[in-house]
């Protein structure tokens, strides 16, 4: 399946942003830390969610989504080895490991896969749970662990890793004692997930700063939530209808989650608006070269680098990007050559020399947050683009084409603009 993009359309209008599909993946998997039913609001329609859904029903738990309501009902929950066919699609596949350590006290998951923007190891997670009394060993490319029940500890996170400190913290929930995660990170999907945590019985402080402290108990039980809104979602229009010189409002969005965003478009020379109703960005000159480095929140985040370099391909002068957190995020550099960017990578860091103008051309989204960069292109760019391999825009992104038909684009999918999209 293809998206196909008529570009060269000032992207106008609003849109409004749908729930954020990292925190919704961080507290589905905790929702099944009890023994009970969790009713989440907001929950986005995409690829990957549906796949973690899949992984619950595999163990034993039922669910339902629709309208973005979505209930699981944990207590038949009985299986401790998690299907390998869809784990390994995906990272956050892994947060089943300290949900199933925390209430079955054993677990056994694939090691898992997902977008290839680097090395990713679990190895920082297997540490942690091992510092919590978990006995744990990796064979046949899955990690076992078991412990008859976790005990409180003190562990560093390695490199402020978000997906580290959710496991652990949940994992922790339960666990004899109390846990401190020291360096943990502060993203805001992990303050949404102790939010949740809390509600649902569980004793955790100081999630968004980077000493959490958690208090474990024996049992945790369900209850109700309304999931953050996508902070990526909200950058990655914000920086489209900028790139298509156009005036776009993303809506529902909170923007203290994206001032590292908002600063350097700025920068870059696009008028940015706060107000009650979300964010809107205006073209109102010609983009400017900028230089980032990504960092752990609050800093740029690095899902946003792909998106912001497409952005800079049109600023006048050059622009460098330096990638801290993930060493392979250059795939859609690539892609973005053939639509006539002069981008390259070198090291560390991607370097833009801005062009005049992009044409369209047949590429692919080589990863989420990379499709992303190669959409943005794609709608500024004069010409027909077809994306292929849209199956990866479709792990993050819910109901894609309607929202950007919504903002005046010209788009696709499979060559019919009735065509079927995810979500």
């Amino acid at each position: 399946m293809e998206l196909i993009i008529n570009g060269g359309r000032r992207l106008r209008g609003a849109v409004r942003v749908a729930g954020g599909k990292n925190s919704s993946l961080a507290i589905i998997a905790a929702s099944a830390l009890a023994p009970d039913v969790s009713t989440l609001e907001n929950v986005p329609h995409c690829r990957d969610v549906e796949t973690l859904l899949g992984i619950l029903e595999a163990l034993g738990a039922s669910t339902s989504l629709e309208a973005g309501r979505l209930t699981i009902d944990a207590r038949g929950l009985n299986g401790h080895v998690a299907p390998y066919d869809l784990c390994r699609s995906m990272r956050a596949s892994f947060y089943t490991a300290g949900v199933l350590l925390g209430r079955m006290g054993r677990a056994q998951v694939p090691l898992p896969g997902g977008c290839s923007i680097g090395a990713r190891p679990v190895d920082f997670h297997l540490r942690g749970f091992a510092a919590l009394g978990a006995r744990v060993v990796t064979e046949h490319g899955y990690m076992k662990a078991s412990a008859r029940r976790l005990k409180g500890n003190t562990f560093y996170v390695p490199r402020s890793s978000v997906g580290t400190t959710i496991n652990l913290m949940m994992a922790a929930s339960t666990a004899r004692g109390a846990t401190v995660l020291q360096n943990a990170a502060r993203e805001p999907e992990v303050v949404d997930t102790a939010v949740f945590l809390n509600l649902m019985g569980a004793r955790i402080k100081g999630a968004g700063t980077d000493a959490i402290t958690i208090e474990g108990i024996k049992e945790l039980h369900g209850n109700s939530y309304t999931i953050i809104p996508d902070r990526l979602e909200a950058g990655t229009y914000l920086m489209a209808g900028a790139a298509s010189g156009g005036d776009v409002l993303v809506e529902g969005m909170i923007p203290e989650h994206l001032i590292a965003l908002l600063a350097k478009m700025e920068e870059a020379g696009i008028e940015v608006i706060r107000n009650t109703d979300g964010v809107r960005a205006r073209s109102v000159a010609d983009l400017r070269a900028v230089d980032v480095d990504t960092a752990p929140y609050p800093g740029f985040a690095t899902d946003l680098h792909p998106q912001m370099a497409a952005l800079l391909t049109l600023a006048r002068g050059a622009s460098t990007i330096r990638e801290t957190v993930f060493e392979a995020r250059f795939a859609y550099t690539d892609e973005l050559r053939r639509m006539g960017a002069n981008i390259k990578a070198e090291g560390d860091s991607v370097h833009i020399t801005g062009v005049e103008r992009l044409t369209g051309a047949p590429v692919e989204a080589p990863d989420i947050r990379g499709g992303a960069a190669v959409l943005i292109a794609a709608l500024a760019a004069e010409g027909t683009t077809e994306i292929s391999r849209v199956e990866n825009l479709d792990r993050g992104y819910e109901g894609l084409e309607r929202k950007l038909r919504l903002l005046g684009a010209q788009i696709s999918r499979g060559g019919s603009l009735e065509s079927r999209e995810v979500g």
